[in-house]
């Protein structure tokens, strides 16, 4: 799934479409409910598209402010996690002609076991997101707890983007709040990790 999306993702940007490259620009251009549309659009699009997600949400934050824009970036993470799943449970026949009886016996426990952490911890993780949405959608986990798990994953990245976009648009800043969502993305598993032999308890 991993090669399929690197892929297409160079297809795409091999036909040079500019405003996949930095939809900031583009958004503002159309400005209110169009360009709030246009950026949550692009970022459920992002499952198969080579959106670059940080930059619509900062873009969000610096056009509708940091409630608002933390708000579009949320919808439409979360939308793009429910479209990821809703063709994982699609494909869930595809997939069973693929992988033997035994391979998807294990993903699936796996899956079971660690599926939510998984979501949680890889919203904001290009390529990664999009793989794991979609094979939990192939594996028995409910919607309910894929959605919780998104909802979680998808906020904190939301926020620390529109925060980044309403007060300081750059380029420096855009790469230190990456780097904060990837250890937030890091405690979450650390966290995870340790509360879950907890539980079992």
């Amino acid at each position: 799934m991993l090669a399929f999306f690197l892929a297409a993702f160079g297809a795409m940007s091999a036909l040079d479409v500019r405003f996949l490259e930095d939809p900031a620009d583009w958004m503002a251009g159309r400005g209110g409910l169009p360009a709030a549309s246009a950026g949550v659009g692009l970022l459920i699009a992002d499952v198969f598209l080579p959106v670059p997600s940080s930059l619509v949400m900062i873009a969000h934050g610096a056009l509708f402010g940091v409630v608002l824009g933390t708000g579009l970036s949320l919808l439409g993470s979360l939308g793009a996690t429910l479209f990821g799943f809703a063709v994982g449970r699609r494909g869930g026949g595809l997939l069973a002609r693929l992988v033997t009886p035994k391979e998807k016996k294990k993903a699936d426990a796996l899956l079971a076991r660690w599926g939510a952490l998984a979501i949680l911890i890889t919203r904001p993780i290009p390529l990664l997101a999009e793989t794991v949405s979609i094979l939990a959608g192939a594996s028995p986990m409910g919607w309910g707890r894929m959605t919780a798990a998104a909802l979680a994953g998808s906020a904190p990245a939301a926020l620390l983007y529109a925060l980044t976009g309403a007060t300081a648009r750059s380029l420096a800043n855009g790469l230190l709040m990456f780097g904060a969502v990837i250890l937030m993305a890091g405690i979450f598993w650390r966290v995870g990790k340790q509360a879950r032999p907890r539980a079992s308890e």
